[in-house]
């Protein structure tokens, strides 16, 4: 996976930035409960929602399992299709293959329909560099790159910005790109999107080359698919004379079948509707109709190492919906921007080390951007239990360990600055295997319970800075049972 945001710091540094941010915290804020509350209310309608969750999990799972069986089945059925596959290893080669086939058109310009899989190995900039300029059509894509930005959420990258600075954005950038946004422009929705609409217009009319991502690939018919509200998409897919296609390696399902399962359960989850306004499908290409070149990039990128890791493979069902990130209460105060990711939030905080590994300072922070309180889990419509991963890629980051990393096995060596949690969790370890001293401890503990004070010394103060230490009761667990036979007497 290609780097971290420049610049960007480890998690907690950037977060303590971001909670100062009085007008990030209450876009965010405003964004994330209105979400929140009208999934809330589209799932209550479906009777059905947890089997469904539960047959979305199965049938990512399974997928899973036979990724190579189904993946060789995709690519015979895309070229059988007049479609054609390249398999790219990571970021690097992801780029070369992409850049090497718009060159091959003779254009100098791209439009783009929001693809998480490009922004994940910098295409934009890596096109860039060879003279080729990619105009993403997303209308909060296009905030985020008209405001030299970077996005801030999987469902709603420009989530960071209010109306206000939208519209200054388009007043002060649009000019550079191309048509420039109308005299008088005000920060009422509807005139915000018919600027956007206005300047987009002419790139979709006159574009030879689409690139887009894809929300899943059915294996048995070679489809794509875009699920997308604007009809940007729809256009992306359909005007250029050559789309390629950049998609992660786990967004695949075996059949049509399966597929109506997420066709259900994503935009209920994601948007809060029924079904997408736009749900778009292509196999191939079809002589006179539609792109008549295509090209699917297929993109590991960390992906199998990830599927070597029996507790931690299960992020790779996600289908990016954000529901985990508009209940997170750590995502609501810090933002986007913080997780120095393409993916934020929960999913962010699992997906993100495992793609990249933990040896840069922020991988090692996000396993710690959590509370762990399990929200996530709860509106995860595949069951990923991201606070399980959590826990995982903590111990990892802690104790190091066996990985697999680039498709070898290899060990880490432990990260720094842990020590002292490492010292703390072994003397605990041993303590817990040992009846005898954790009962002395316990005892000592609760007759000089005077004495304790109310915060840590040292490293710990950091913890008991906010938040209060708990009391220790007058006398251990055990000896009460003992005393009370297990609370019979004197109870009732």
């Amino acid at each position: 996976m290609s780097g971290t945001f420049v610049g960007m710091p480890a998690f907690p540094r950037a977060a303590h930035e971001a909670v100062s941010n009085q007008t990030l915290r209450g876009n965010l804020r405003h964004a994330t409960h209105t979400i929140r509350a009208k999934r809330a209310k589209a799932v209550s309608e479906v009777s059905d929602w947890a089997e469904l969750r539960e047959a979305g999990k199965r049938i990512k799972d399974h997928t899973l399992r036979h990724l190579d069986r189904y993946l060789v089945q995709l690519e015979e059925s895309v070229v059988a299709a007049g479609g054609t596959v390249h398999w790219a290893a990571d970021a690097d080669e992801a780029n070369e293959i992409v850049t090497r086939l718009v060159k091959m058109t003779g254009e100098s310009e791209v439009v783009k329909v929001k693809s998480m899989a490009t922004q994940e190995i910098g295409l934009n900039e890596a096109l860039e560099a060879e003279g080729i300029r990619a105009y993403e059509t997303d209308l909060a894509e296009l905030i985020v790159q008209l405001g030299k930005d970077r996005p801030s959420h999987i469902l709603v990258p420009a989530i960071h910005r209010n109306r206000g600075e939208i519209r200054d954005i388009f007043e002060r950038e649009m000019g550079e790109w191309g048509r420039p946004a109308p005299e008088g422009l005000t920060d009422t929705p509807a005139e915000l999107a018919e600027a956007a609409r206005l300047h987009l217009r002419e790139k979709f009319l006159r574009a030879k080359v689409g690139v887009s991502g894809a929300n899943f690939m059915v294996a048995d018919t070679g489809t794509l698919v875009v699920v997308e509200s604007e009809g940007n998409g729809r256009m992306c897919l359909t005007l250029p004379e050559t789309l390629i296609s950049v998609v992660g390696i786990e967004k695949i399902v075996p059949t049509w079948q399966d597929l109506e399962v997420f066709l259900q359960t994503l935009p209920r989850s994601s948007t809060a509707e029924r079904m997408n306004p736009y749900t778009s499908t292509w196999t191939g290409t079809t002589d006179e109709d539609g792109p008549q070149n295509f090209h699917l990039v297929l993109l590991d990128n960390g992906r199998s190492d990830t599927l070597a890791d029996e507790v931690g493979r299960q992020a790779l069902r996600c289908i990016r919906c954000s529901a985990c990130l508009n209940v997170c209460p750590v995502y609501e105060r810090a933002g986007g921007h913080a997780y120095g990711s393409v993916y934020p939030g929960p999913i962010g905080a699992i997906l993100s080390p495992q793609l990249r590994g933990t040896a840069s300072e922020i991988d090692a922070s996000l396993p710690y951007a959590s509370s762990l309180c399990g929200a996530c889990y709860e509106v995860c419509p595949v069951a990923i239990d991201i606070p399980e991963v959590l826990v995982h890629l903590r111990e990892r980051v802690v104790e190091g360990g066996p990985v697999v990393r680039e498709g070898n096995k290899v060990v880490l060596k432990p990260a720094k600055g842990h020590a002292a949690e490492r010292a703390a969790m072994r003397a605990a370890r041993w303590a817990f295997a040992h009846p005898g001293v954790l009962r002395t401890g316990q005892r000592a503990a609760s007759r000089t319970r005077r004495l304790h004070p109310r915060t840590l010394p040292g490293p710990g103060r950091a913890w008991s800075d906010t938040r209060n230490l708990p009391p220790v009761p007058a006398e251990p667990f055990r000896d009460w049972w003992q005393r009370t036979g297990g609370g019979k007497e004197g109870g009732k």
